[in-house]
């Protein structure tokens, strides 16, 4: 098959890495400087998602690494006052909005775009005043891209779980609601990213496959494989499966 997507977007989470800096305490590892070291390896973007227990990435993280990345900064979470606040203070380049509980130990479910529309709506204007871009995380299901696209969201990012799980015993079978549903979005003009559980194994495959993907999102396989194979190798790694 033709490779649909040899231009997708490596966004590397780094949530992971300052998981392992708090078991410890200190600063080891240095979430600032293996920012700009992924960067430098060739990822052309850096992913945070803090969570109010402050468990791995805090919200001082997310300011200081403000002023250190120079690829695309992507900040994920769910939409308290407080996350709000953090966004518009920090402006990334993209808002990632979650609809996980603060006590979720990952996300792990897109978003009711018909229920919560309006809600998401009065969200999305404001960081749409402050031309910070908007993506919304969503389950692989094409009722809910209508919805999507009049809160004002300029990307949906597609909750992938469900076809990592499913990848080894039938990939074609796993893949196939993603890419309807990004076939879809392209049709009404959403952009579209992805993430959650892809890895060396699956992501080539998924990238080769999925009209439009403008970026993916991967921390947790991406840095178990670093502790195999070095950061450095692993970011070209990856980079070398979302090339094809």
């Amino acid at each position: 098959m033709d490779h649909l997507n040899s231009g997708t977007k490596l966004s590397v989470n780094i949530n992971k890495l300052a998981t392992l800096r708090n078991a410890r305490g200190g600063n080891n590892p240095d979430i600032l400087s293996f920012a700009k070291k992924i960067e430098s390896y060739g990822a052309q973007g850096i992913t945070v998602h803090p969570r109010p227990d402050g468990r791995h990435i805090r919200y001082e993280d997310v300011y200081a690494l403000k002023d250190i990345v120079t690829t695309e900064f992507n900040i994920e979470g769910y939409p308290t006052d407080d996350f709000i606040e953090m966004v518009l203070a920090v402006k990334p380049h993209q808002v990632t909005l979650v609809p996980d509980a603060p006590e979720a130990l990952t996300s792990n479910n897109g978003w009711d775009t018909i229920g919560h529309q309006q809600y998401l709506t009065e969200i999305i204007s404001e960081f749409k005043k402050n031309n910070i871009r908007v993506s919304i995380f969503l389950n692989p299901e094409i009722k809910f891209l209508e919805s999507a696209k009049s809160t004002g969201a300029d990307r949906i990012e597609l909750y992938t779980e469900s076809y990592a799980t499913n990848y080894a015993s039938n990939r074609e079978n796993a893949i196939k609601d993603y890419i309807a549903t990004a076939k879809e979005a392209q049709r009404i003009h959403l952009g579209l990213n992805a993430g959650h559980d892809l890895d060396l194994h699956n992501l080539q495959y998924f990238a080769q496959h999925m009209p439009g993907l403008l970026e993916v999102s991967i921390g947790h396989a991406l840095v178990c494989d670093a502790l195999e194979y070095g950061m450095a190798n692993t970011v070209k790694m990856y980079l070398n499966q979302l090339a094809g």
